[in-house]
């Protein structure tokens, strides 16, 4: 089958087609045929193997090389086969999954506990550009944020992957939602349900005077003591993400936030949505909720499988409006 096999740390221009086996799926795995799959940070972050600082943590970066063998932790596509322990799914079902890796490939074992059957009005390529954003943006609502129904929301960073699929969630829940995002695309963020938007290149949601009992903090650019200016005295703090780096970012802007927490009378707290343990669960929580019409994916580009470098390049330069996809059919 055809892959892209991460095997040093490097650029887009490293990314090659290979040809290698299909994998043969564990006991407790999925073999999917994949039919798209999406490209975002977590995948060009592993591809650099950047922050450095994190090559020194546990996790999925390797000290001297990638631990991970194949990008792509977003895949949509068909069964092909099951190990002998899986009873929830069989050949031919139509599926999708957050499995971290494996979506770089035409074919990708996926655990049964992290695939769930697609959103039947959904494209694959509309459902592959759901799994991590839209898992990270519920997590960070519900999980660590316990988002209540009439709280006000403000979304830092509202336009890319994860903050569209927030905005949309949190309205759908019944939250006032702010959001912050570029001039260009404050016409979108308002279709999605944003009942105020933030142009960040003419206004400081951080000196307002604004307060929101939750900030879910995408796209970073303000330090966490910042943030709590825009926050009520009880209100919560979730760090996602923040400015990229060579060496310490987005890691450094989302611990140095996190490690206030005890002095301060706000929560803050951070979303790890890779070592999620409820994936199938939020998959279907996320199914509800795109086929009562409550949230759609938004798509900035689409790209053939042989084009995943290009693909990379774009989402690297930090202007995607919600999700790069790849058809891998």
């Amino acid at each position: 089958m055809k892959a892209i096999v991460l095997r040093t740390y490097g650029s887009p221009d490293d990314l090659a087609i290979t040809e290698i086996d299909k994998p043969v799926p564990g006991d407790d795995e999925v073999l999917v045929r994949v039919r798209a799959t999406s490209v975002q940070p977590y995948d060009w972050h592993h591809m650099r193997g950047e922050p450095y600082i994190a090559r020194l943590m546990p996790g999925s970066l390797g000290l001297r090389g990638p631990k991970i063998g194949i990008l792509g932790a977003d895949l949509a596509g068909q069964v092909e086969a099951v190990g002998k322990d899986v009873t929830g799914f069989g050949p031919g079902d139509e599926v999708f999954a957050q499995s971290n890796q494996g979506g770089f490939a035409e074919y990708a074992c996926v655990r049964e506990s992290d695939l769930a059957p697609k959103p039947g009005n959904l494209s694959f390529e509309q459902a592959a550009a759901v799994p991590m954003a839209a898992n990270t943006a519920l997590m960070g609502l519900c999980d660590q944020g316990r988002l209540q129904a009439g709280q006000r929301v403000l979304v830092n960073g509202a336009s890319g992957g994860v903050g569209t699929f927030a905005v949309q969630i949190a309205r759908a829940l019944g939250a006032e939602v702010t959001a912050v995002c570029g001039a260009r695309n404050v016409d979108l963020v308002k279709s999605l349900g944003a009942t105020e938007v933030i142009d960040y290149t003419t206004e400081d949601f951080t000196r307002n005077g604004q307060r929101h009992d939750l900030l879910l903090d995408i796209a970073g650019g303000h330090s966490g003591s910042a943030c709590r200016r825009a926050l009520t005295r009880k209100g919560t703090y979730v760090a996602i993400g923040g400015p990229p780096g060579r060496w310490l970012q987005p890691a450094g802007h989302v611990f140095a936030a996190v490690a206030s927490s005890p002095f301060v009378s706000q929560r803050m707290v951070m979303t790890d949505v890779v070592t999620c343990g409820q994936k199938r669960q939020n998959l279907l929580t996320l199914t509800r909720l795109i086929e009562d019409g409550e949230i759609t994916p938004i798509i900035d580009r689409t790209y053939p499988f042989e084009e995943i470098p290009a693909a990379v390049r774009y989402q690297e330069e930090g202007h995607v409006v919600g999700k790069v996809v790849i058809t891998v059919r």
